[in-house]
C-alpha cells in the first residue's frame, strides 16, 4: 500500500535539481578533455550521427509524455487512487508505442550497411525511453528520488570510461557504457514506485484519451528536432564529414552545459510547481514566479554568452586539445542560443505547458522549425557547422519572439529591456576585460583561470554599480540578509 505524497518544498526542490545540474555540468568537463583526445573528432562524430538517428525513435517511443505526464501528474498529486490510474495509463500506452519502434527500428538496422553495430547497441536507448518514468515524480515534486539513482549510475558510467576507453578502437565499448548507464538509470527509478501507487483495476485503464494529447504534445517535439537533432544529420548527410560532426558535438556539449546551469534545473522544477498553481487558479504567483525566473535567466544567460565569445580563443584548446579551431568560432556563433532558448523555455515550461496551451505553443514551435529546416538546407551546403548554427540561433529567436508576444500578460516583453539592458552593458564590460587579458598574458590553464574569474567579477560589479534588480534582491539582498 502506498503512502500518501510528501508534501514538496520548492527550494529543497531546486537545491536538488540545481545540484545534479551541476553534475551534469561537472561530468561533460571532465570527461570531454579526456573522450576529444582518446577518441577524437571522427570517433565523435560517428556516435554524434549515430545517436541522431536513434533520437527520432526514442522521440516517437516517449511521443510527449515527459511534458504531458508531468502536467497530469501535478494536476492530480493529492489523490493517490487518481495518480495511480494516470500513471499506469500514461506507462503502459509507452511501453506499446516503444515495442512498436524497437520493432521498426530492427528493420532499420537490417537494411542499413554503414555502423550497423553502433546501430544495434543504441536499442538501449530506446529501450532506456520506454522504462523513463521521471515525468512521474516531476509531477509529484520528487525529484530527490530521480536525482539519486541517475547520479549513481552516470558516475559509474564515467568511471567505467576512463577504466576501459583508451583509445579510437574503443568507440563501441564508449557508446555502451553512455547509453547503458543512462538505460539502468531509468530503470532504477522503478524502485520507488511502491511508496506513491496504489492498487488498481488494469481491465478499467483507458488509453485512447492520453494517446491523443501525448500526440498534441508530441508536435513540439516533432518540430523542436528539427533544430536540436536534424542539424546533427544533416551536417553528416551533407558534409560527409564525421569530424565537422564531432567538431559541432562538442560545440552543442558546452552550449548544453551552459544551459543547465541557466535554466534547466529552474524550469524543470517551477514547471511542476506552476501545473498546481494554474490547477488552483493563483495567477498572481505564476506572474511573478514566471518574472524571477526570466530576470534569473537574463542574469545568467547573458553574463555567460559573452563571457563565451571572450574565453573561447584560450577554452577550446585547453578542453578539447589541439585540432578543435573551428569549435572556437562556434561557440561564439552559438553563445547568444543560452538566452534565446532560455526565454523561451521558461515561457513554455511555466506559461504556456501548464496553463494547457501546448496546442499554440506547438503552432510557434513548428514556424520555428521550418525555418530552421529552409535555413539548414541553404547554409550547410555553403557554411557546413557554422550555417547549421546560424539557422539553429534564427529559428529559437523567432520562436522566442512569439512565445513572448503571446503570452496573454503572463510576462511583458518590455521587461526584457527593463531588466536586460543593465545585463548586456555588464557583459559588453567583461567581454574588453577578458580580451585585455588574453592580449596581454601568455600561457593557457592559468591564464584562463583569470579571464573567468577577472570576467565574473567585472560582471557582477558593473551590474552592482547599475542597481541591477536581480543582484541587490536576490543575492545581495536574499541570500546575505
Amino acid at each position: 500500500m502506498s503512502q500518501k505524497s510528501e508534501q514538496p518544498s520548492l527550494k529543497l526542490n531546486i537545491a536538488i535539481s540545481t545540484l545534479y545540474q551541476v553534475l551534469l555540468v561537472l561530468l561533460p568537463l571532465i570527461t570531454a578533455p579526456y573522450v576529444a583526445r582518446v577518441i577524437g573528432p571522427d570517433g565523435s562524430g560517428i556516435y554524434d550521427y549515430t545517436n541522431s538517428i536513434q533520437t527520432y525513435f526514442s522521440m516517437f517511443a516517449a511521443l510527449g509524455t515527459l511534458s504531458y505526464g508531468t502536467r497530469e501528474i501535478a494536476r492530480v498529486r493529492e489523490d493517490p487512487e487518481r495518480r495511480s490510474v494516470l500513471f499506469w495509463e500514461i506507462e503502459l500506452m509507452t511501453v506499446m508505442t516503444s515495442t512498436a519502434c524497437i520493432i521498426v527500428w530492427f528493420v532499420f538496422i537490417y537494411f542499413v550497411q554503414q555502423y550497423k553495430v553502433f546501430y544495434l547497441v543504441l536499442t538501449m536507448g530506446i529501450i532506456s525511453t520506454m522504462f523513463d518514468i521521471s515525468w512521474f515524480f516531476a509531477g509529484l515534486e520528487q525529484f530527490k528520488y530521480t536525482v539519486s539513482k541517475n547520479a549513481i549510475f552516470k558516475l559509474a558510467g564515467v568511471v567505467l570510461m576512463f577504466i576501459f576507453v583508451k583509445g579510437p578502437d574503443d568507440l563501441l565499448l564508449y557508446v555502451i557504457i553512455i547509453t547503458g548507464s543512462m538505460m539502468l538509470g531509468n530503470m532504477s527509478m522503478w524502485l520507488y514506485l511502491p511508496r506513491f501507487l496504489v492498487r488498481v483495476d488494469f481491465k478499467k485503464l483507458r488509453f485512447r484519451h492520453h494517446f491523443k494529447e501525448t500526440v498534441i504534445y508530441f508536435i513540439p517535439s516533432i518540430a523542436t528536432s528539427v533544430y536540436t537533432v536534424l542539424d546533427r544529420t544533416l551536417i553528416g548527410l551533407i558534409t560527409h564529414n564525421t569530424a565537422e560532426n564531432g567538431f559541432y558535438h562538442y560545440t552543442m556539449q558546452v552550449i548544453n552545459m551552459m544551459k543547465a546551469l541557466t535554466f534547466a534545473a529552474l524550469n524543470t522544477v517551477l514547471g511542476s510547481r506552476l501545473s498546481f498553481l494554474f490547477g488552483k487558479e493563483e495567477y498572481d504567483e505564476i506572474k511573478l514566479r514566471i518574472y524571477d525566473s526570466i530576470n534569473y535567466i537574463l542574469f545568467m544567460g547573458i553574463g555567460i554568452c559573452f563571457g563565451l565569445i571572450g574565453v573561447a580563443p584560450r577554452f577550446v584548446p585547453v578542453f578539447l586539445g589541439p585540432g578543435y579551431d573551428r569549435v572556437i568560432t562556434m561557440l561564439s556563433l552559438m553563445s547568444p542560443i543560452v538566452v534565446v532558448i532560455g526565454i523561451s523555455n521558461c515561457l513554455g515550461s511555466q506559461y504556456y505547458t501548464p496553463a494547457g496551451k501546448r496546442r499554440q505553443s506547438a503552432r510557434y514551435i513548428i514556424i520555428g522549425a521550418v525555418t530552421n529546416l529552409c535555413l539548414n538546407l541553404i547554409l550547410i551546403p555553403r557554411f557546413w557547422g557554422y550555417g547549421a548554427i546560424i539557422a539553429s540561433v534564427i529559428a529559437e529567436t523567432v520562436i522566442t519572439v512569439l512565445y513572448l508576444k503571446n503570452c496573454s500578460g503572463f510576462f511583458l516583453p518590455i521587461s526584457l529591456w527593463i531588466e536586460g539592458w543593465k545585463k548586456i552593458v555588464a557583459g559588453v564590460a567583461m567581454l574588453a576585460i577578458i580580451r585585455v587579458i588574453d592580449s596581454s598574458i601568455t600561457g593557457n590553464v592559468l591564464a584562463l583561470l583569470l579571464e573567468v574569474a577577472v570576467g565574473f567579477i567585472t560582471y557582477c560589479a558593473v551590474l552592482f554599480a547599475l542597481h541591477d534588480s536581480f543582484l541587490r534582491v536576490y543575492v545581495l539582498k536574499k541570500i546575505f540578509h
